[in-house]
């Protein structure tokens, strides 16, 4: 039997498949057929949803929200008889859709994700039914102009900390150390600055500072799981007994979804800056945090231009898809993948 139909496709306006909340989502289901077909109807409907699941088996949900429950029919009429008869040839049915405001930013992790797509349905009067989707990608924008001023100083963290007994080889270690602010945008670099001055008698194995996210799954008002992982490593040798050394050293802030994804209450994501003593003897680790914010629009200066609807020069483009796919959440092999030390 010949194949009627020859193209089903879902095309938005918008090729680069981002939007930002409050903008319009508008383009065209695109049917190709072969034959004269007869359809009950078209229907489409576009899905936002969080999601947090927790366990191997894949139907095992644990809690759930949505954000965007659309349904439009762009083919057919509940009140009429028969079905509408197609041409063969092509036919376009357009749609168009405001995203409502507040929606948080597309993001997939190992125990939950929040994704935006579309769906359509095209259903035959023999009973077969062509279905198909298409993801888009929503970026709820954190602008640090807008946020605490604070985020734009630099803030200091300090150490002291006794290794051992005194009488018998320990001493006092102290480390002071500083970013250049609060705030960051992908794209950018996080100046480190540390002063660690060794008066014990005991060597130090390294240093290190790292970039790291942390990820919150809830399901019913409780944390079900945690994600963390490194983003940017970078690491200094041995500092001797009554040595010293000072950091100057940036580390690189990747593509990533900014602090905490406004509007969804499943999923909370957290950025620090790590930085680590590793003692040589069997003392544990000294270890300082450091809360930073990361954001979509960067500081501004002044006579700056400002467009809420552009990127930055600053800003890397979300086009690596490592947080945003163009699929739904089947596999993700980034998740796997180790940072590499800068």
């Amino acid at each position: 039997m010949p194949r009627k139909l020859l193209k089903f496709l879902i095309i938005f306006d918008n090729t680069s498949l981002l939007y930002f909340p409050g903008q319009f989502l508008s383009g065209r289901v695109l049917i190709e057929l072969q034959d004269e077909t007869p359809a009950l109807g078209l229907h489409f409907h576009v899905v936002g949803e969080g999601v947090v699941r927790n366990g191997r088996r894949q139907e095992r949900t644990y809690d759930k929200e949505n954000y965007i429950d659309f349904r439009m029919r762009l083919l057919g009429d509940v009140d009429q008889g028969g079905p509408a008869i197609l041409s063969p040839g092509i036919h376009s049915f357009p749609f168009k859709l405001g995203l409502p405001l507040g929606l948080p930013s597309t993001f997939l992790g190992r125990y939950g994700w929040i994704q935006f797509y579309c769906k359509a349905a095209l259903r035959e009067n023999n009973g077969i039914i062509h279905k198909n989707h298409q993801v888009f990608i929503v970026m709820n924008p954190i602008d640090l102009n807008l946020e605490k001023p604070i985020l734009a100083q630099p803030f200091t963290c300090e150490v002291e900390h006794k290794l051992g007994v005194v009488c018998v080889g320990g001493g006092q270690i102290k480390c002071r150390v500083s970013l250049d602010r609060g705030g960051y945008v992908p794209g950018e670099n996080i100046l480190v600055t540390a002063f660690i001055s060794n008066y014990s008698n005991v060597s130090i194995k390294r240093t290190k500072a790292s970039l790291t996210e942390t990820i919150e799954y809830l399901a019913r008002g409780k944390v079900v799981q945690t994600e963390k992982r490194e983003l940017a490593v970078l690491v200094r040798g041995k500092i001797r007994p009554g040595a010293k050394d000072e950091w100057h050293n940036e580390l690189y802030v990747p593509p990533l979804p900014p602090t905490n994804l406004h509007g969804c209450h499943l999923i909370k994501i957290s950025y620090d800056v790590f930085f680590v003593i590793e003692p040589k003897s069997m003392e544990k680790e000294i270890k300082l945090q450091l809360p930073i914010v990361l954001a979509t629009y960067p500081f501004r200066h002044s006579g700056d231009a400002v467009n809420a609807n552009t990127w930055p020069e600053s800003v890397l483009k979300p086009d690596t898809h490592t947080h945003y796919p163009s699929t739904l959440p089947i596999f993700r092999p980034w998740l796997h993948e180790k940072p590499s030390e800068a």
